[in-house]
């Protein structure tokens, strides 16, 4: 992606929480040489399961792995944004991982949200157009059993219903 930036301050991360992080930033590195629709499977499968993340889950990935990633704390967006979902997905949560462009001047960018918001960017929401968007899987509502509209509820006998 082109989103020109100031590589973010980078904090130390302790010793027994950086290999996990080393994990999600090496398979992002791969990920990331994919084309942008294989890039977009891998995450749907990748993020099957997971609850969707907070805001806060979604900031102590991204602050960790631009910790342990000199790419990523500099102009390397889309494997930070590829990095951070995964580390969060190794952790149970799923953020809304996107990418989108903007016209005026062009720019290219990849980035993770949570709440609707976009996580750790010094952007506003809709200062780029999201392109590709894999989003967290929100639970269902379901209505409670007794409801008319549950699942698998019959409000017709099943005599009556073979006449």
């Amino acid at each position: 992606m082109s989103q020109p930036m100031v590589p973010a301050t980078r904090s130390c991360l302790p010793l027994r929480r950086r290999p996990a992080v080393l994990l999600a930033t090496a398979a992002a590195r791969l990920i990331v040489a994919f084309k942008p629709h294989r890039i977009r499977r891998v995450l749907c499968v990748v993020r099957r399961g997971a609850a969707p993340a907070t805001t806060r889950q979604a900031l102590a990935a991204r602050e960790a792995v631009v910790a342990v990633s000199a790419r990523c704390a500099g102009e390397g967006c889309l494997q930070r944004s590829v990095a951070t979902a995964l580390l969060c997905r190794m952790r149970g949560v799923w953020p809304d991982w996107c990418t989108g462009v903007r016209t005026a001047p062009f720019r290219a960018h990849a980035w993770v949200e949570a709440d609707g918001l976009p996580v750790g960017e010094p952007h506003r929401p809709e200062e780029y157009r999201r392109m590709i968007v894999v989003p967290a899987v929100r639970p269902e509502k379901r209505p409670p059993e007794d409801s008319p509209e549950a699942p698998g509820r019959r409000d017709v006998p099943v005599a009556e219903e073979r006449r």
